[in-house]
């Protein structure tokens, strides 16, 4: 199925961006982040709510950030903290914020730095936190390294615990933190998917020739996890059987460049890429066909697996997906041109 956005357009946003992220800790509010990516012009940070009744997005909150935003992820368990990673000279930084009270005021002052994670001699590619739950360490990835940091943020603290090296010859580009195990963390090195032990910061399997962009667990269930292929399409593993994948999608049109795992609804994944379209997917996690029947996603005559919408309302290529984790029907999206969409896929669940 494809169709143009019936979703809510977010037009704060006056530079590139590619990162958005959901505000997890948000009890209250259905809530976004987004950050900017302008070369030229003073960087920001947006707080982005949905209104009561799901009919407009508003700016909470506007804060100056000094360098261009290359990932930005929402502390899990606290909804006033973030952190960035950002371009800094021809060097790139990473450092965790805090949004000072707003009292009411969407132009607040300055973020304030908590702590920088200043241990980095390689270009930075993302920050992990722990997403299931209050957790005082943090995982920070560049090209050559994996570093696991012990954070006291009250005391603006920041402490490297171990790091690993995946050596010169091999080149690190992402990761995701296991959520059913703190110690367990999977990273896309050159065209494979290494697993790491944080105990030992060994090793443990990998995952050949996967040739992922992106890489996510699957929330609700252990061993499961799903990547955005190099090229175009998407792939469902399961750790204990590691040398397949055990589902295949097709992907986009070009480059699939990110993929989500609903927080709630596991079955429902998003991806979007760069031909400025954003896939609904219908997929069952591997060993639930005997339990299709008791899905809560309502798709009676549509096949196991399926694409259920193309959101094609995009005139630049999407970089940045985010689930609502407190309204797990609502996801938001972001192009490249800072055009933030909030889409339902109520209609997709059964009631």
């Amino acid at each position: 199925m494809r169709g143009a956005s019936t979703g809510i357009v977010y037009g704060g946003l006056k530079y590139q961006a590619r990162c958005i992220a959901d505000v997890k800790a948000d009890t209250d509010h259905t809530s976004f982040l987004a950050g900017t990516l302008s070369l030229k012009e003073e960087n920001e940070v947006h707080l982005i709510r949905l209104s009561p009744p799901g009919s407009e997005l508003v700016c909470e909150g506007l804060f100056y950030h000094p360098n261009e935003i290359w990932d930005l992820k929402s502390c899990p368990f606290n909804p006033r903290i973030f952190s960035t990673v950002f371009t800094l000279g021809e060097t790139y930084g990473a450092s965790v914020w805090q949004i000072p009270e707003l009292n009411g005021q969407s132009n607040a002052p300055q973020l304030e730095q908590l702590v920088s994670l200043n241990e980095h001699s390689f270009k930075i590619k993302c920050v992990l936190w722990w997403p299931s739950g209050k957790y005082d360490k943090l995982i920070s990835i560049d090209e050559g390294n994996l570093f696991l940091w012990s954070i006291d943020a009250s005391n603006k603290m920041a402490k490297v615990i171990s790091q690993e090296s995946v050596g010169m010859l091999h080149n690190l580009s992402g990761g995701a933190w296991d959520p059913h195990d703190r110690n367990a963390v999977a990273g896309i090195c050159d065209s494979s998917l290494e697993f790491w032990d944080l105990r030992t910061m060994k090793k443990t399997s990998s995952i050949e020739q996967a040739h992922a962009r992106d890489v996510e667990y699957n929330p609700k269930k252990q061993h499961l996890l799903v990547t955005a292929e190099d090229v175009s399409g998407i792939r469902l593993w399961d750790l204990r059987r590691p040398k397949f994948p055990v589902k295949e999608l097709p992907g986009h049109a070009h480059w699939t460049w990110v993929i989500r795992h609903n927080p709630e609804y596991n079955e429902l994944i998003l991806s979007a890429g760069t031909d400025s379209t954003v896939n609904l997917w219908l997929a069952h996690p591997p060993g639930a066909d005997d339990s299709i029947s008791e899905s809560p996603v309502d798709s009676p005559k549509r096949p196991k697996d399926s694409l259920l919408n193309s959101y094609t309302d995009y005139e630049d290529s999407v970089y940045g997906l985010a689930w609502s984790t407190r309204e797990p029907s609502v996801f938001a999206s972001l192009s490249y041109d800072g055009r933030v969409v909030v889409e339902s896929v109520k209609s997709y669940i059964r009631k």
